[in-house]
């Protein structure tokens, strides 16, 4: 399993391209694989033929350098293949699964180590106060149902269990499921699932869905996350906790923007506003070097290419593929880069060089009807740009005569977050003010 992405820990196996025993050239397509940023086609580094297939399609989370494949020379006989002791052995890809056993540590696994329970025995959630009360007596909370909201041991139920005791008559016992240990990832059975809800409102520890079967109260569906997804909250967890955020909004005039659409759409130029506001952006990095920077952790790092990242929303997650040198290239040229850039990415077919690196990045939820958010900064970068919707609104103007009236205008909110580390306030406003000077008279944009 290569390394197809820097930051790259596993990798799933989508699809093998070849079988075994078919002959493969040096660049030949193997297999396609999902790292954490997108499904990238893996290269054959070498001539042979493909002896023996160790993962299977559909493998998850391989990890880097494990075996996935073998390759012989031609004239081989690639049947006959011997394959590496480290290799043979498929569940040495993914690290063990615990295993129960009826060692007294066994318990501690599936229950609180303050518990000793006994296999087969339902967890019972107790007030302290009915806890200190069982404990005291030796009671067992297991043989009455308990009466508290959300299936939970009340102080009344303990007396309740302890006046039995004491009178020596039998209490209402309750049913007592003794179903056999299970596995940590087994799927109840409808059957267990049923009398765990029947004796509790509320289990302590909500029930698996099993497929094919009607929800039962409390269970949920256990949705496994993808490397993307994993990565995504990963990053945005550090992003949040490392980095001190710094906020600015200014609301853009986009008038002159939408005049212009109008004009360059009778040529048969089709732009967005979004291309206009990458534009803009990339102006004015290009007169504001200072906020062009990134962060390592230790020094900051002013970059000399003007490289835009723009936030595009896939179904496995956020992806932020790059336009590079954006401010030497024409409105024209963004649109067609971002279109195709946002068309690799949902399809999951960007390059890493695509999506790797970038100076500044920009999210656009105006689409969705959103009129203003804050978005997260991503690392290493040192600034974000939030981008709403445009709306009407009236603003009072005067005429040539110096008359006072209400003309109707196309405004736009803008949020900027920066990294207070290398991208002050001061710095921050000066580059809101001028980004909002270049969006508001776009004519500026083809001077630089």
């Amino acid at each position: 399993m290569p390394a197809l992405s820097p930051t790259m820990e596993e990798g799933n196996i989508v699809k093998w391209l070849k079988k075994e025993g078919e002959t493969v050239t040096a660049g030949d397509a193997l297999c396609e694989i999902e790292t954490d940023k997108a499904v990238v086609t893996m290269e054959s580094s070498d001539d042979g033929v493909l002896a023996k297939i160790l993962v299977e399609e559909g493998s998850k989370n391989v990890r880097l350098g494990s075996l996935i494949c073998l390759l012989v020379e031609e004239g081989q006989d690639w049947k006959q293949v011997e394959i590496p002791a480290d290799g043979s052995d498929p569940s040495s890809l993914a690290p063990p699964a615990p295993v129960l056993t009826s060692t007294p540590a066994g318990p501690s696994v599936l229950f609180p180590p303050k518990l000793d329970r006994e296999p087969g025995k339902l967890l019972v959630r107790l007030s302290p106060a009915a806890r200190n009360i069982v404990e005291t007596h030796g009671l067992d909370p297991s043989n009455i149902t308990p009466s508290g909201p959300r299936g939970i041991f009340t102080k009344e139920d303990a007396l309740k269990l302890l006046q039995e005791k004491h009178k020596g008559k039998p209490s209402e016992l309750k049913p007592v499921v003794s179903p056999a240990l299970p596995q940590p990832t087994a799927v109840p059975s409808a059957s267990q699932a049923t009398a765990v809800t029947s004796a509790y409102p509320r289990p302590a520890v909500p029930l698996v869905s099993t497929p094919g079967q009607p929800a039962a109260p409390g269970t949920f569906t256990e949705i496994p996350a993808s490397n993307i997804r994993r990565v995504i909250a990963k990053r945005l967890t550090e992003s949040k906790t490392t980095i001190p955020h710094a906020y600015a909004v200014a609301d853009c005039d986009i008038d002159a923007i939408l005049r212009l659409r109008k004009e360059l759409a009778k040529d048969d130029i089709k732009v967005s506003v979004n291309d206009f506001i990458i534009k803009a952006t990339a102006v004015t990095l290009k007169q504001m070097p200072d906020v062009n920077v990134t962060w390592d952790g230790e020094v900051c790092r002013q970059l000399h290419s003007i490289d835009i990242s723009i936030a595009v929303a896939t179904d496995r997650g956020l992806i932020t593929p790059i336009i590079k040198d954006a401010a030497a290239k024409g409105i024209k040229e963004i649109a067609a880069s971002a279109k195709a850039l946002a068309k690799k990415a949902r399809d999951g077919k960007l390059l890493p060089e695509e999506y790797q690196g970038g100076s500044f990045s920009i999210s656009n939820l105006g689409m969705f009807g959103v009129n203003d958010f804050t978005a997260v900064i991503n690392p290493p970068q040192a600034c974000i740009l939030a981008v709403g919707r445009a709306r009407a609104e009236l603003k009072i103007v005067e005429d040539e005569e110096g008359n006072e009236k209400l003309k109707q205008h196309q405004l736009m909110t803008v949020t900027l977050s920066s990294d207070g580390r290398v991208v002050d306030d001061g710095l921050a406003s000066k580059f809101l003010e001028t980004l909002k000077a270049n969006i508001e008279n776009p004519m500026r944009l083809a001077l630089c």
